[in-house]
């Protein structure tokens, strides 16, 4: 079960000032490229006594302050998350033969920014976020489908469903941002943005770019 990839050589010249700038050409290369959901991302957290847990979760939103995505804060990873805000964030887009991982910290967005979001996903999505108490046990699928229907009824399609208390952003601002990208023998490229010490994470910061073996 291997494969040789077979691919262009990345050299430090051609890449961006910053992470997020170069993140933007890649994600964009990703959807051309029509990887399958290329904004799905592994988010991995850990207790603070140090045990892991991942999932894949979708990024709905990037720019020069970080990657958002949004959760509910009750289930495991949001748990995790308030009480060890150290993140990593895996973009596996292996058709094209490329990964990113970003590693940084965690912190809730603002209410109004949850809200504008919110109001923006599809009916059923709204629902489905206040009948999922994530990541708790639930009987059967018969009772969260009871949950949904009752919902449904009490704010039908065209009704503004209110905001649940417990669900909302997180913003993973990096520290540092790998780009990988497979070649044969396995001499793959490791161009990995380090942010420099005194510099603060998600503002105008100094960037370093180090290669890394393979």
């Amino acid at each position: 079960m291997r494969k040789q990839y077979r691919s262009h050589l990345v050299a430090e010249e051609s890449l961006a000032e910053d992470p997020m700038g170069q993140f933007a050409h890649w994600f964009k290369d990703a959807a051309e490229a029509n990887v399958f959901e290329p904004n799905a991302m592994i988010v991995s957290t850990a207790t603070p006594d140090g045990r892991p847990s991942s999932r894949t979760v979708l990024l709905k939103r990037f720019d020069a302050r970080g990657f958002v995505f949004f959760t509910n804060y009750g289930s495991r990873k949001g748990l995790e998350i308030a009480a060890n805000p150290f993140v990593s964030l895996l973009f596996p887009w292996h058709p094209i033969a490329r990964q990113v991982v970003v590693t940084g910290t965690a912190a809730r967005i603002g209410r109004d920014e949850t809200a504008a979001y919110f109001r923006s996903r599809p009916h059923g999505s709204q629902l489905g976020a206040w009948a999922s108490e994530q990541s708790t046990v639930v009987a059967s699928r018969a009772e969260l489908d009871r949950r949904y229907a009752e919902l449904e009824a009490r704010y039908p399609e065209g009704e503004q469903v209110p905001v649940p208390p417990q669900w909302g952003g997180i913003r993973v601002v990096p520290d540092a941002v790998e780009f990988w990208q497979g070649h044969e023998n396995r001499l793959h490229d490791r161009l990995k943005y380090v942010l420099d010490a005194g510099s603060e994470a998600g503002g105008a910061g100094t960037w370093r770019v180090e290669r890394l073996c393979p």
